[in-house]
């Protein structure tokens, strides 16, 4: 009898320490510059936190001989929803946003924007018609706020490394929107 009023006690206090904590709030794109807000008309579906890894290769620059440059290849990053449950992933290309249901959704970019010389910068693209039904249908809109890392490596790239990868890690909050 003891242990079930303990037990009792201590399901009525995490209910309570729940109920103390405050909702937080729908994501707000004020704060964010013009060029990556999504236009009105538009609704967040899904607000999900990316971490994972961005792969760059050392190609010879275009029309330069002699020049090399670091190019973006891809992404691949496991989402999460704010409760911190995996609901998909991303990974490209083309750029690919998975539930755990099976629906998926590509996208165009529309615009970016910097955000420090550190992070890779904040981007809007629209969405291409979902493949699936499931949480990605109806998805117009996504926005790439909140990057960490993610940027071209600071090794050489050179030709005696032509073709070499680099991984680097980022991070990234992806908000998905529907038409109202």
């Amino acid at each position: 009898m003891k242990t079930r009023t303990a037990l009792s006690l201590l399901l009525v206090a995490g209910l309570a320490a729940c109920a103390n904590q405050p909702m937080r709030a729908p994501f707000n794109q004020d704060s964010l510059p013009a060029a990556v807000k999504v236009p009105t008309g538009h609704t967040v579906a899904m607000e999900t936190a990316a971490a994972g890894d961005i792969t760059y290769q050392c190609r010879a620059k275009k029309d330069m001989a002699g020049q090399f440059e670091w190019v973006f290849v891809g992404p691949a990053a496991g989402l999460k929803d704010r409760s911190g449950k995996t609901v998909g992933k991303y990974y490209g290309p083309p750029a690919t946003w998975e539930s755990t249901d099976g629906s998926k959704v590509t996208a165009t970019q529309v615009a970016v924007a910097p955000n420090g010389d550190a992070n890779i910068p904040l981007q809007l693209v629209k969405a291409n018609p979902a493949t699936g039904m499931g949480a990605m249908q109806g998805v117009s809109y996504i926005q790439r706020v909140a990057t960490v890392g993610g940027i071209a490596p600071k090794a050489a790239c050179a030709q005696a490394n032509e073709g070499a990868q680099q991984v680097v890690q980022y991070q990234a909050d992806y908000i998905l929107y529907k038409a109202m």
